[in-house]
Order: structure tokens, then sequence, then C-alpha cells
């Protein structure tokens, strides 16, 4: 393995012509993949270009794909680096789930396994079409996050109609206000008219 430090990074347009020899001599759709290419995070080593990994965000999953290596020497290590980058993405993205169709032992000594029927009825529906075994890994627990987030919805709906109703009673009470105090200002108006004109001077009658 190279001795010279390795640095990952996300791939820049300067790095399209060392991508285009990757994906060619590796027989992937190049031409798919360059439009693809904020999707990648590249290795250096020395600081001349080593490998890259590709990873595609949808909602609240992750896949990686198109990994490949100019320098196989570096791999592993490269792909440990890798790794925490995704994870970080991952958690900042919230993604709750990883797929891969990557077929290096690195990926299931890390956590990944084979994705059975029921688990694989949750990939998306993008991702469906594409042939080979998949992998994955879950980062957090899909099913708790939505129940919590279900009762917490559920409770701000619950406290939203309170809420609404609190304020509509309020307004019911105001409205009632207004109506008593209404009547009782004209009743009133109406008395004091009445007794001014019952005791107003005799002359002016």
């Amino acid at each position: 393995m190279s001795s010279s430090p390795l640095h990952i990074r996300r791939a820049t347009v300067d790095d399209l012509p060392a991508l285009r020899s990757l994906w060619t001599a590796a027989r992937l759709p190049a031409e798919e993949l360059e439009g693809r290419l904020t999707e990648f995070q590249v290795v250096e080593t020395g600081g001349v270009f080593a490998g890259a990994l590709g990873l595609q965000l949808l909602r609240t999953h992750a896949r990686l794909h198109s990994e490949d290596y100019a320098d196989f020497a570096v791999a592993d290590a490269a792909r440990e680096l890798f790794w925490e980058r995704i994870q970080n993405l991952a958690a900042n993205h919230g993604v709750f789930r990883v797929w891969t169709q990557e077929t290096s032992p690195f990926w299931t000594r890390w956590g990944f396994q084979p994705a059975g029927a029921e688990i694989l009825a949750r990939l998306p529906e993008e991702w469906k079409p594409l042939e080979g075994r998949w992998l994955t890994l879950e980062l957090k627990n899909e099913e708790a996050i939505e129940t919590a987030l279900g009762d917490r919805f559920a409770g701000f709906m619950d406290a939203e109609k309170k809420q609404t109703a609190q304020v509509a009673a309020q307004a019911r009470n105001l409205k009632l206000f207004v109506t008593v105090a209404g009547f009782a200002i004209f009743f009133l108006s109406l008395a004091v008219l009445v007794w001014l004109l019952l005791h107003r001077p005799s002359g002016l009658r």
C-alpha cells in the first residue's frame, strides 16, 4: 500500500478526465455518470487522483455506487475514509438506510447485509430497475422514527384542535359581550332620552 496520506473530497469538474478514464475502463456508463458529477467523492494519494465512489441521496435513502480505483492498493483505506464521509452526509440529510450493489467484502465487514424480500420492499421505486444483489445497512430505526413522528404529529394536531376550540370559545364570548353591551347601551340611551322628554322644562313642551 502507498505510504502517501489519503485525502477525500467532493469531485469537481477538474476531475472529469480522470473519472471518465476510470469509468470507461470499468465499463460504467461514463456519459450518464458525468451528468451526476456532484454525487461523487474522490480519493487522492499524494495529491494524485486514486479513485472515486458515488453517493446518491433519495429522500431518506442513500445508494453507494460506481466505486472504482486507479490504484487498488489504497482501496480499503480509502473505503474507511469514504465511509466516515458517507455517515456524516447521511446524518446531515436525514438518511435512514444506505443501499449498495458493490461487491467488496469491506462493506459486509462494516455491517451491510443482503436485503431480503421484506427489506427490498422498502427500496425506492427509482432503484428497483437496477439489476444485481442489494446490500443494505439501517442507520436509524425507520419504523420507530415514523411511529414517533406520527405520535408527535397526532399530539400536535390535538393541541391545535384544542387551541382552535379555545379561540372559537373566546370569540363567541367576546361576540356575546359586545352584543349584550350594545343592547345595554341602546336601552340606557333610550331611557335617558325618555327621561329627558318627561323632565324637560314646561315652557319647552
